[in-house]
């Protein structure tokens, strides 16, 4: 069964009333076959409705389709908020690790905390399925034998959106950057891709994480720039502010074009087809994509605020699932053992759900998928609700992230 945080409380709460009948020895043989899971995002803040409860329903239903449970391994789900803030997921991760025998991390968008729960799960020998962070580095110098980067990075943002820009005549480009690892690798490994094709970087501007709505002076050191792409390295709701902003002071209409570096679905459809149309952005998931996505969508049900599944609530039940696959091959206790041997296993077998497709995952911890240009729908394009995007083309898996080669890895270093 899985459960969240509340159903275990309730449920420690109920039997300290009642006598002690389990004999220890066969509490002690269900818990070492009990694979613990810790879903650790944004439960209340910017980044809710694309992370938040909704990855942990994901979670539960990989559990639930993998069929583990009807194979004698007990699963147990339990979700924390870490409020973007690496002193908080730390400390919550650490008390997971040491106190209460977790196995796997999953989710943890803010680069800065997955940083941070990248290095405990390695020092402890544990499980950590990142699906919510975006920073490159953990596919490079950050890289761990204990790692999966699953959904997105932010070389394959700058691959695709950045490129698309430029290759539509966006040379001249200035940043507003969430001031945090992933803002900073965002901007970085964009500006990366605007250079190389013969673009110029104007300037850039750091923004307080978390702690802003008001992007109005940013915007317009922006627009005074005069460059001809604005590059909003943010995400969530930065993004929707930054955007809505820049539509009420008319930055659009004087010629310059935005470049959301990173939206999601729930960004355009809190935005609104009459401000998000015409955005252009890269993901690796969306719900409308495919007979096989729509399907998952709709067995994921309702999801929380009535928003379609993100690409990182799909990441987080696409590697769960795989996670799970490992785990029935290779044995519960082999699992729960060491978490890179789990991690290896994986790495070992190739990867196929209704999310994502076929895929498989390198060395250095790179799940490896295709990626898509999409294209925000006008008003009159759309059929009904979260019909929301256009598809441009298609990154092939083989060319949508890093090559291995490049990244630094010391895992794959010769």
């Amino acid at each position: 069964m899985a459960f969240n945080r509340r159903t275990l409380l309730a449920g420690a709460a109920a039997g300290a009333a009642l006598p002690l009948v389990t004999p220890l020895r066969h509490a002690r043989a269900q818990a070492a076959n009990t694979i613990r899971i810790g879903v650790m995002n944004d439960q209340s803040g910017l980044y809710r409705d694309l992370t938040g409860p909704g990855s942990t329903q994901c979670v539960r239903l990989a559990v639930q389709e993998s069929g583990i449970t009807q194979k004698g391994v007990n699963v147990e789900v339990v979700e924390a908020d870490h409020q973007n803030r690496p002193d908080v997921g730390s400390t919550v991760v650490r008390q997971w690790l040491d106190r209460d025998n977790f196995d796997v991390i999953v989710d943890v968008p803010t680069s800065s905390v997955a940083l941070a729960v990248n290095t405990l799960c390695r020092e402890r020998n544990k499980v950590f399925l990142c699906s919510g962070a975006a920073t490159s580095d953990l596919t490079g110098p950050a890289c761990s034998p204990n790692t999966i980067h699953w959904t997105y990075d932010t070389w394959m943002l700058a691959r695709g959106t950045g490129g698309a820009m430029v290759a539509a005549g966006g040379r001249t480009w200035f940043f507003i950057t969430a001031d945090y690892a992933f803002g900073h690798a965002l901007e970085r490994d964009v500006s990366n891709f605007v250079r190389n094709a013969g673009g110029q970087i104007l300037g850039a501007v750091r923004t307080p994480f978390p702690g802003t709505t008001d992007f109005s002076s940013f915007l317009l050191q922006a627009q005074q720039s005069r460059a001809q792409v604005i590059g909003l390295a943010n995400a969530g709701g930065d993004t929707i502010n930054s955007i809505k902003q820049a539509a009420e002071f008319g930055i659009t209409r004087r010629g310059t074009r935005l470049a959301g570096l990173l939206v999601f679905i729930s960004d355009v459809h809190a935005l609104g087809l009459p401000t998000a149309q015409g955005l252009v952005f890269t993901e690796t998931f969306y719900w409308d994509l495919n007979d096989r996505t729509r399907a998952f969508s709709q067995r994921v049900g309702r999801m929380p605020n009535d928003i379609r599944p993100s690409m990182i609530q799909a990441g987080c039940y696409s590697a769960v699932l795989h996670y799970l696959k490992a785990v029935d091959a290779m044995g519960g206790a082999a699992a729960k053992a060491s978490g890179a041997a789990a991690i290896e296993r994986m790495k070992a077998m190739p990867t196929s759900d209704d999310c994502f497709g076929e895929g498989t995952i390198r060395p250095d911890g790179r799940k490896i998928h295709p990626a898509y240009l999409f294209q925000v729908k006008t008003p009159e394009e759309s059929r009904g609700p979260w019909d929301y995007y256009n598809l441009l083309g298609t990154i092939p898996a083989n060319e949508a992230f890093r090559p291995i080669t490049e990244g630094n890895c010391p895992l794959v270093r010769t």
